[in-house]
């Protein structure tokens, strides 16, 4: 299942993994937030704030693929990516 909610310039999207894609481990949620931002200053601001006392799986880089993107496990647990690419 897939949902994306533009708010004002911004993306919010959201997705499961069907069981039929493979298993998880304990530590793995079957759900993923991601959230394409205005700006790479944007990006910075709400990876910073979200993924304080979380566990940072990959920090803000300039992507392969050319993309600005990180990714980590909040304090909660949920896993967010958070991305701004530049037009």
């Amino acid at each position: 299942m897939h949902i994306e909610l533009p708010i004002g310039p911004n993306v919010l999207m959201a997705n499961d993994v069907p069981e039929s894609i493979g298993t998880t481990n304990e530590n793995e949620h079957r759900s993923k937030i991601s959230i394409s931002t205005s700006s790479k200053e944007e990006a910075d601001s709400i990876f910073n704030g979200l993924s304080a006392y979380g566990q940072v799986e990959m920090p803000l880089i300039n992507s392969p693929w050319g993309t600005y993107f990180g990714m980590f496990r909040d304090k909660y647990g949920i896993e967010w990516m958070i991305s701004f690419e530049s037009n």
